[in-house]
């Protein structure tokens, strides 16, 4: 069932988010405002529009949600390999949980260190094209041996 609510709410939000959809539900709101003088603009004409969108939004809040929701989790499973496999730091797995106020502070911590980073980067780039690059050709050879067993197995597949 849930597989199926699943594939179902992916379908409905990329069918939903269309162009074309728009515009029959533009139509569809014309249409209903031209029969208002035909229906004298009763209030059962009144209660047809608005019945009628609020069942859809009503709906579609869980639909879109759900496939939201999907894409979020496959988002953080992606850059949580991409840090696990990377020089990234590990810390960062699993933020997302966190409070309002620990993601500020934390997101304050790594524009500070990122802007530190950039001062210090332009002597290192300098630095760097005047020494050999064999340090920084050494390190990445590292890495990348380091990292060839890992791709083997990635942590989301099964032994």
């Amino acid at each position: 069932m849930k597989h199926l609510f699943a594939r179902f709410a992916t379908k409905v939000s990329e069918w939903a988010g269309k162009p074309v959809i728009f515009i029959l539900a533009l139509i569809a709101v014309v249409i209903w405002a031209g029969l208002g003088p035909f229906f004298d603009y009763s209030e059962t004409w009144q209660l047809v529009i608005n019945t009628g969108t609020t069942i859809v939004t009503f709906l579609m809040v869980f639909v879109l949600q759900n496939a939201q929701t999907r894409d979020t989790r496959a988002i953080q499973a992606k850059l949580n390999e991409i840090i696990l496999t990377s020089h990234a730091e590990n810390r960062f797995i699993g933020i997302e949980n966190l409070d309002e106020e620990e993601l500020k502070r934390l997101d304050e911590l790594v524009a500070k260190a990122a802007k530190g980073r950039g001062e210090t980067e332009a002597c290192r780039t300098s630095e760097a094209v005047n020494a050999a690059p064999s340090k920084k050709a050494e390190a990445r050879k590292r890495s990348m041996a380091a990292k060839a067993p890992k791709q083997k197995q990635r942590p989301l597949e099964k032994s």
